[in-house]
């Protein structure tokens, strides 16, 4: 059969391993590349390649053995499971690459640094803890809703409200078709204008609290996340970067999510 050069064939999709690989979107994960559900969006753009060949598909096994590659650049092997505490600024986009040129969280980061994927994301102009870490599943796991660490902000917020209408959050509130989980919210102080609060919440949906606090004619205009589940903001100063012991992260976890499930 002669080749037409008008309808080439179709470029073939490597096939499952069967004896002992693993989904190509764990191994990216594992490596520290992204989380997995980063890495399907990858595979659908066509910069994922596996012995040459990109992948079309993410239900796709791979062996150590075989040439990953990701924008052409090979991936290395699994790394250790590390996780930082790093104290975000206002004005950094929480993404490896942005569109627009902005600076971003990674390009911030400290020489030297492994490549790490951030648990979760925070707004341009949020600022507070951010958790980073070398291990794209466990990036994953702790931002599931069904994990159900709590996220606490302090928020400053122009306008008047009372303890009985912030009350009435804890049991969810609905905006512009969006159905939000309940939601804690304490005033700390009234300054001129402003009002300063503490929330919390669990399911951390794009642009939650700003959404909210709109719904109730609050205009946020400082907001910091303080605590992202176990792990706190304490008194890390703007910029700052810890990271945290493994044996820290093993209890924090706690025996199923650390050992069913990340395997420490």
């Amino acid at each position: 059969m002669i080749d037409d050069p008008h309808n080439p064939a179709p470029t073939p999709t490597p096939v499952p391993s069967t004896d002992g690989g693993e989904r190509i979107a764990k191994v990216l994960a594992r490596a520290g590349v992204c989380s997995r559900r980063d890495a399907e969006k990858l595979i659908e753009q066509g910069r994922v390649m596996v012995d040459g060949i990109t992948l079309t598909t993410p239900a796709v096994k791979v062996l150590p053995s075989q040439d990953i590659r990701v924008d052409e650049v090979r991936v290395g092997g699994p790394q250790a499971i590390r996780l930082w505490r790093y104290y975000k600024s206002n004005g950094l986009v929480t993404t490896h690459k942005d569109p627009q040129g902005r600076a971003t969280v990674f390009d911030a980061l400290p020489r030297g640094m492994p490549r790490v994927v951030s648990v979760g994301r925070l707004d341009l102009t949020t600022e507070g803890l951010l958790l980073l870490t070398t291990d794209g599943g466990l990036a994953r796991v702790l931002e599931l809703p069904t994990t159900g660490w709590l996220r606490r902000y302090r928020v400053r917020a122009y306008g008047r409200i009372t303890k009985s209408r912030l009350d009435q959050l804890a049991n969810g509130v609905t905006v512009d078709g969006v159905e939000y989980g309940a939601v804690n919210a304490v005033i700390d102080s009234v300054q001129g204008g402003n009002v300063w609060m503490t929330v919390s919440i669990r399911e951390g949906k794009n642009r939650e609290i700003r959404n909210v606090m709109r719904h109730l004619n609050l205009t946020v205009n400082r907001l910091i996340r303080t605590a992202y589940g176990p792990f706190q903001l304490g008194s890390m100063k703007n910029g700052a970067l810890e990271e945290v012991p493994t044996r820290t992260l093993r209890e924090q976890l706690g025996k199923k999510l650390s050992t069913e499930l990340l395997g420490l």
